[in-house]
């Protein structure tokens, strides 16, 4: 029974596997039919894509084609069109030259006609030339009959009594010249020294060559003169000034034409006084301590100058000559102050006019270096402050503008002409040098009305800060030599009846104008 069952099972299960088998081929297959009439379908797509692209394609290319036709033909109509136009105009170009040729022929023509009538009008002239040359021989052959000489002769005759009386005259005129200048030298030479003696004398020299020290005692004033005045002897020998003493006031006085000798005196005194030990030890040894404490303060103020426009590469002996200025005045101005002011005057003026303006700044700076040396030199200020840049290895365009500012040398460049007006505007500005605003316009008014006092003068300008007086005069009412009378008169009204700095250029200016019209 088991087994029968066994058996049973056995079947039932190889009749399952048979059964399976045949399904899965039969599902399998049907799989595989259904693939293939997918992959069909899709090839049916695929190729009615492609026939419908390429019928597209057929009609772009048609489409493009054509285009292109009419394109080409637009192309081709327009060149067509242009070189109608270019024949029409060389066309036109043409009988434009064969109009211009039968003008130019007709001139032509015109031209050779004139050429042979010149001709003939020359051979008539030679001609005439000829016969009139004859005539001059004839004529000169008489001459030479009834003079008794040659034409040689009578032209070297003629030419030495010429010779001899044009040497005379110039001879003449040039000594008459000669003692007319040197008289009018000297006296301007006399006329100016006294001028500068009367106008730079006492209360300039009051106010620039003394420095008061406060006392605050009359025993430290008693221990300054010292025994017999022994203190006030050895301070007056350590330093080259003179000490005033006055019982009356409490104050010492220190005059002295050096001021550097005089700024040391001072700051010694100030040092004594603070002190109070007053003796010949203590006297030298404050000297010598002002005199260090000044150099290298005269060192401090020259570089704080220098960097004021940012310039470098200056040596120490530089640096020391312009702190020195700062202990200067010349007409009341401060003479560092003023380079400074003429430093900033002329590097306005360069960069206005494209120039290097940093060269201009330090030429201004460096212009009156030489007036810190004039006490220990002989000589003008511009010629020592050149002599010390060039010594200092400065460049030669800086040396040559300090020399000629005040056109002592030539200049060789335009920087020296712009320190000279840089100089004469920081001078001559109102209140630069000891002139209020009122007495600067009062000047220059007076000078005009000076001017256009005299006949003959239409208007007059007062220039350059009241340093020139242009004057313009009737050319119908005044001749040239009247204009050099007008000129001299006007300049020494002036010099008579006017207080200034400096000079004041008179120029007189006689014009004549012809004026008419063409209609």
């Amino acid at each position: 029974m088991q087994t029968q069952t066994i058996i049973a099972i056995l079947v039932s299960s190889v009749a399952g596997l048979i059964i399976g088998y045949a399904v899965r081929a039969l599902f399998s297959r049907w799989q595989s039919d259904a693939m293939e009439k997918q992959a069909q379908a899709k090839l049916d797509e695929a190729d009615e894509e492609a026939a419908r692209r390429l019928r597209e394609a057929d009609i772009k290319a048609r489409t493009e084609l054509v285009q292109a036709r009419e394109a080409f033909a637009e192309t081709t109509r327009q060149r067509q069109a242009a070189l109608q136009e270019y024949d029409e105009r060389i066309a036109a170009r043409e009988g434009d030259i064969e109009r211009k040729m039968h003008v130019i022929e007709e001139k032509e023509r015109q031209l050779q006609e004139t050429r042979d009538q010149q001709r003939e009008t020359a051979a008539d002239l030679t001609a005439r030339e000829d016969a009139v040359s004859e005539q001059e021989r004839e004529a000169l052959k008489k001459l030479q009959k009834i003079a008794g000489m040659t034409a040689e002769e009578a032209r070297n005759a003629l030419r030495n009594k010429v010779k001899d009386q044009v040497k005379a005259e110039c001879g003449a005129y040039f000594r008459r010249r000669y003692e007319e200048a040197r008289t009018y030298a000297d006296r301007k030479a006399a006329e100016l020294v006294a001028y500068a003696v009367r106008r730079y004398t006492a209360a300039h020299a009051g106010e620039s060559m003394t420095s008061i020290v406060p006392i605050p005692s009359a025993e430290i004033k008693g221990r300054i003169i010292g025994r017999d005045g022994r203190n006030v002897r050895s301070i007056e020998a350590a330093t080259g000034v003179t000490l005033i003493v006055d019982g009356t006031s409490d104050a010492v006085a220190i005059s002295c034409f050096s001021p550097m000798r005089r700024e040391v005196a001072r700051r010694a005194l100030l040092d004594l006084v603070d002190d109070g030990r007053i003796h010949p030890a203590s006297i030298e040894s404050a000297v010598e301590k002002a005199r260090a404490d000044l150099e290298g303060e005269m060192v401090k103020e020259g570089r704080e100058a220098a960097d004021q426009f940012n310039l470098e590469g200056i040596s120490s002996e530089i640096l020391q000559g312009l702190g020195r200025l700062k202990f200067r005045l010349s007409y009341s101005q401060n003479v560092l102050a003023h380079s400074i002011e003429v430093a900033r005057l002329m590097g306005t003026m360069a960069d206005e006019l494209k120039l290097d303006g940093q060269l201009a700044r330090r030429i201004g700076l460096f212009h009156d270096i030489g007036k810190g040396m004039t006490d220990e030199k002989e000589g003008a200020h511009a010629k020592l402050g050149a002599d010390l840049l060039a010594s200092q290895g400065e460049d030669p365009i800086v040396v040559n503008a300090v020399a000629a500012h005040h056109e002592e040398v030539e200049a060789t460049s335009v920087y020296a002409v712009l320190c000279s007006a840089a100089d004469a505007i920081s001078s001559a500005r109102p209140g630069a040098r000891s002139e209020t605003s009122e007495l600067y316009f009062e000047r220059i008014g007076k000078l005009e009305e000076i001017a256009t006092s005299h006949d003959g003068v239409k208007t007059a300008f007062a220039m350059r800060a009241g340093h020139e007086l242009r004057i313009i005069v009737d050319a119908d009412k005044v001749n040239d030599n009247d204009a050099m009378i007008l000129a001299h008169d006007i300049s020494a009204e002036v010099e008579a009846t006017l207080t200034y700095p400096g000079q004041i250029r008179v120029v007189v200016i006689r014009e004549k104008r012809c004026i008419e019209y063409a209609r």
